[in-house]
């Protein structure tokens, strides 16, 4: 039978028959934990600015939707199109949220927040190569 140990960080292990120690590691502390709230937070709002811009990009007939799944949906249900991205990618979130004592689901939060963060960047290129275009 294994018997569970705890810390002083609040990091659980089991501790075996033999004496030696496995299991889970919990991953972080309460102020870690506020951090990756904040990070999570910055990728929802990311997510919904891309939509807005993806919309309008579409939608003025400068881009495409490079996501098969939503392409057809943006051209003809503008709600339906952000409503859903909204949709899929808060669940995702909330799901990293859940098992954010877990180092994958932190790996998860911080390449969710870059992948945004370079999409955003990709906006923003494109908005001023349009800009350049007018000038």
């Amino acid at each position: 039978m294994a018997d569970q140990l705890q810390d002083s960080s609040g990091s659980e292990a089991l501790l075996g028959r033999d004496g030696a120690v496995s299991g889970r590691m919990k991953v972080g502390t309460q102020a870690q934990h506020q951090w990756l709230r904040a990070i999570l937070a910055g990728v929802l709002l990311m997510n919904l600015i891309d939509a807005v811009l993806t919309l309008w990009w579409v939608r003025s007939g400068f881009a495409t939707e490079a996501n098969p799944l939503l392409r057809e949906i943006v051209s003809e249900h503008a709600l339906l199109f952000v409503t859903g991205k909204l949709a899929l990618v808060s669940l995702g979130t909330a799901l990293l949220w859940r098992m954010r004592e877990h180092g994958l689901a932190v790996v998860g939060i911080f390449a969710a927040f870059l992948a945004y963060y370079f999409i955003l960047l990709f906006h923003l290129s494109f908005a001023s190569h349009l800009l350049s275009q007018l000038i």
